[in-house]
């Protein structure tokens, strides 16, 4: 199973993993499995550099953070993010026309603004966070945006009948993602007991939240919804913890 897991981190972050040998539709479902562990390498990585950065001007901390957030992701959700954002206005409620816009590679000012506004929000909760030194909520923000994508694939309709979105939904192991969604929530209660209960429950709000708005629009979900919620997860996790820790 070391390949599905090479391909979550391939797809999923810009570290040095190359796949040399054809990756297999089979091999794109099964690395749902992984997205939490993934999420997790991710988390640690930035709370890493924030130890590193420890002393400097919070501000110009925070400010270098995002940066190697979104380096060290390729901003690939943010892409969806912009997409979702310009085809859910400009859409004006039809279906079709929203996953037309969404197909548009060119970003308009609801996607600029939506990128904007997230960025904005990490970088003002990181700022808090990193001086109260409360990375855990950190790296559950990222643990958690990564585990409510193998949710949303198995409860949701992929709409579209191409791309890499159609081979994670028709591949991905059923119940092998129950398994890690369900591990992956009762590792972090056992880890961390309730403290940190309200980030739990932020995450599964949003995904209520916007699955409900998804399948209200399109009957399903698309690659680029699927970025925008694990971007939308990160900033409300993110600033929940603000709220809950940051007194």
């Amino acid at each position: 199973m070391i390949r599905p897991f090479l391909v979550a981190v391939q797809f999923l972050t810009r570290l040095p993993v190359r796949l040399t040998a054809q990756i297999s539709e089979k091999d794109i479902g099964y690395s749902l499995l992984y997205y939490p562990f993934v999420g997790l390498i991710i988390g640690l990585i930035l709370a890493g550099f924030g130890w590193l950065m420890n002393g400097m001007p919070p501000l110009i901390a925070a400010a270098l953070l995002v940066t190697i957030w979104i380096l060290l992701t390729g901003g690939l959700h943010l892409d969806g993010l912009a997409d979702s954002a310009d085809a859910w206005i400009g859409g004006l409620g039809d279906r079709e026309k929203t996953l037309t816009i969404m197909k548009d590679p060119n970003c308009g000012p609801a996607g600029v603004s939506a990128i904007v506004l997230i960025i904005l929000l990490k970088f003002v909760s990181l700022h808090s966070l990193n001086t109260a030194g409360e990375w855990i909520a950190v790296v559950l923000a990222i643990i958690l945006s990564r585990t409510v994508l193998p949710l949303l694939f198995l409860t949701t309709p992929y709409v579209r009948n191409n791309g890499l979105g159609s081979a994670l939904a028709a591949f991905q192991p059923r119940n092998g993602s129950i398994f890690v969604i369900m591990l992956t929530v009762a590792l972090i209660f056992l880890l961390t007991g309730n403290h940190y209960l309200w980030l739990v429950l932020a995450a599964a709000a949003i995904f209520l939240l916007l699955r409900q708005l998804m399948m209200r629009r399109i009957g399903g979900t698309t690659g680029d919804t699927a970025g925008a919620l694990v971007e939308i997860t990160e900033a409300t996790v993110l600033l929940v913890a603000v709220i809950v820790f940051i007194k």
